[in-house]
């Protein structure tokens, strides 16, 4: 145990002495809302630009679910002066490349680039923010392609099926009901209205958080940003998300039909805070306890003794209170009952008689380490720092993590698992071939 500790101070010095610092972050706001943050890092010859979109499927409603991952993929198909698809072919020329991904909370966008493309970069996303092209064949092309991939996603992962269902029965009220993709029938009954309106909604760039770093100057940046982006005007702000999920009053239940599932599938999901919440931590170091490694205790319990193939957990970044997911496959000649009781045992036993400090150390270890790896590079730093600035509610609390981490206690672990990972505040979802009798 005092090596893990030990481990631990050492990457907390670390941290303090080798890491981007809160002071080495420069921030300035355009005059239209857009917040851009630099951090100067000229290890490499190479920059990035890091766009975060605060809308997701959160800020949906029935009739165009899907619309806020519909624009990841329109985003790349054309506007004023970069016609379709010249946007990768402009930034391939450049010796660039690019990403981009939809949550239920956020859009992402990701470009990494030889530092001296970096006026190139601006262009092409001023030109896209400012000047779309929502074209009606381009529209009904990418329609299909979304169409498409949601019926794929849902054959090929029993995660996606599984979680879709769920998600379905543990919100009643809240956005977070409904998958990223969408509805099936919304996405083929959005407007040309419906996308132009919600793209000068969402897309203005008081909606938006820009990060940049690598080999730059914040005097170069902000050149550029008021060269590039300072025209685009401001919108009237996003209507609020208001509804607040009730309370959840007992267990629910849905099964999900799959013939070609050789085993059952189980996901249980139980309502936690916001990720702003104080309690973040601990859930985020019971998570790993459960699932982190062929040590922690569902892979001890369930995997080592042949009653899961594997077991999983996931917890979303969210602006408002999401689920924790604990899902596990089903060795053959498994049950859904057997399995879920599995789950459920090693739930109860950290609620009623904690985890060893043995087991909180080796997860610290572990966050601290990842931590400190993405602190390293300068995609990880950009991406980091957008990720804590939007869902703890400033990028200076990304300094306090490691500290927030280190700070939890045994006790905290099992407050957090007697508080939330309750019967009474859990969706159980099981997928599978057939359905057993007892259930």
């Amino acid at each position: 145990m005092m090596a893990v500790c030990l481990s631990i101070a050492m990457l907390l010095v670390s941290l303090t002495t080798k890491a981007t610092q809160v002071e080495d972050i420069k921030s300035f706001t355009l005059d239209n809302g857009m917040k851009i943050m630099v951090i100067e890092d000229a290890s490499i010859p190479n920059a990035n630009m890091y766009l975060f979109w605060k809308v997701g499927s959160r800020n949906e409603v029935p009739g165009i679910t899907g619309i806020s991952h519909f624009f990841e993929h329109m985003m790349f198909n054309g506007s004023k002066k970069y016609g379709p698809k010249m946007f990768d072919r402009t930034m391939e020329a450049a010796g660039g490349a690019n990403n981009a991904y939809t949550t239920e909370n956020l859009t992402v966008y990701t470009n990494w680039f030889p530092a001296n493309a970096i006026e190139t970069i601006f262009d092409l996303e001023a030109d896209r923010i400012a000047d779309l092209d929502i074209d009606p064949g381009m529209v009904e092309s990418e329609r299909g392609v979304v169409a498409s991939e949601r019926t794929t996603g849902l054959e090929n992962s029993n995660w996606r099926t599984l979680q879709e269902e769920v998600k379905g029965a543990a919100f009643r009220a809240h956005p977070y009901s409904w998958s990223v993709i969408g509805h099936e029938s919304d996405i083929a009954a959005w407007t040309l209205d419906d996308l132009v309106q919600y793209h000068k909604t969402y897309y203005a760039p008081n909606n938006a958080v820009v990060v940049i770093a690598g080999d730059v100057k914040l005097a170069q940046v902000k050149k550029l940003a008021n060269q590039y982006f300072a025209s685009i005007p401001a919108q009237a702000p996003p209507r609020e998300v208001k509804t607040v999920e009730p309370l959840q009053k007992g267990e629910r239940r849905v099964f999900v039909h799959k013939a070609s599932v050789s085993t059952p599938n189980v996901m249980l999901a139980y309502h936690v805070p916001a990720t702003s919440n104080a309690d973040y931590y601990a859930l985020d170091l019971l998570s790993s306890i459960l699932t982190e490694g062929n040590s922690s205790r569902l892979y001890q319990s369930l995997v080592e003794k042949q009653v899961a193939l594997n077991v999983e957990t996931y917890m979303p970044m969210s602006f408002d209170p999401n689920l924790f997911y604990i899902m596990g496959v089903a060795n053959p000649g498994i049950t859904a009952v057997e399995l879920e009781k599995g789950l459920i045992a090693e739930i109860n036993r950290i609620a009623t008689e904690g985890v060893s400090q043995h087991e909180l150390d080796k997860v610290k270890n572990i966050k601290l380490m990842d931590f400190y790896r993405a602190m390293e590079t300068i995609n990880g730093k950009a991406n980091t720092l957008g990720t804590y600035e939007l869902y703890f509610g400033s990028y200076a609390q990304l300094f306090n993590a490691p500290e927030q981490y280190n700070k939890v206690t045994v006790a905290d672990v099992q407050r957090v698992a007697q508080t939330y990972l309750r019967r009474s505040n859990r969706t159980v979802g099981v997928l599978a071939a057939t359905e057993e009798t007892d259930q």
